[in-house]
């Protein structure tokens, strides 16, 4: 697009402005997101090491956040529990996760009177949400630190959220409003930076 119009930029260039500019578009996306509903973790190895990417997801497959950890524990669940709630602003009604019991130990420690479900096939959403990052993990044969993973997942996921179409919107018309609704954000949050 830039050669297009006469402008030279590198692609060093274009990796700064992602570096300075996503994150404050990728809050200005966030601010629209719903409420929190399924929670999972991926492993993701880097030089080596497992680290943990722990993911909540709402009831239309959105990715609400994301967080890299070292260990697959309660005190992980519980940081990322604790961190989704303060971001929301307010408790969700349910949680659905996996059979991980970390899960149950957080939410009991955290919030008791949440409702908890529990079973291999209810979080598939979340499990569905690991392929767009799995998918670019291949294409960039793998991540070099655990600082750009968390970088790149919570500004690539709140740009991937609006974009993206949710399943019940997929007749031709719906999807081309959608995009329109998708680019108004988009250019709300870039005006406003």
């Amino acid at each position: 697009m830039f050669l297009e119009r006469g402008i030279d930029v590198s692609y060093e260039t274009i990796r700064r402005w992602v570096a300075k500019f996503g994150p404050a578009i990728a809050r200005g996306l966030r601010r629209r997101q719903s409420q929190p509903g399924d929670l999972d973790e991926v492993v993701v190895n880097i030089k080596g090491r497992k680290f943990w990417l722990w993911r909540a997801v709402d009831q239309n497959g959105i990715v609400l956040d994301e967080i890299l950890q070292t260990r697959r524990n309660t005190a992980a669940a519980k940081r990322l529990l604790t961190r989704l709630m303060k971001k929301h602003g307010r408790t969700p009604k349910r949680f659905i996760t996996d059979k991980l019991r970390s899960y149950g130990a957080a939410r009991r420690k955290i919030a008791p009177s949440v409702e908890h479900r529990s079973h291999k096939g209810l979080n598939n959403r979340a499990e569905n949400s690991h392929l767009p990052s799995r998918k670019r993990e291949r294409a960039v044969q793998g991540y070099r630190s655990p600082g750009s993973l968390q970088r790149f997942v919570s500004i690539h996921s709140a740009i991937r959220n609006s974009f993206s179409v949710p399943d019940r919107r997929r007749s031709a018309l719906t999807i081309r409003y959608h995009r329109l609704e998708a680019f108004d954000a988009w250019n709300a949050v870039v005006s406003i930076g």
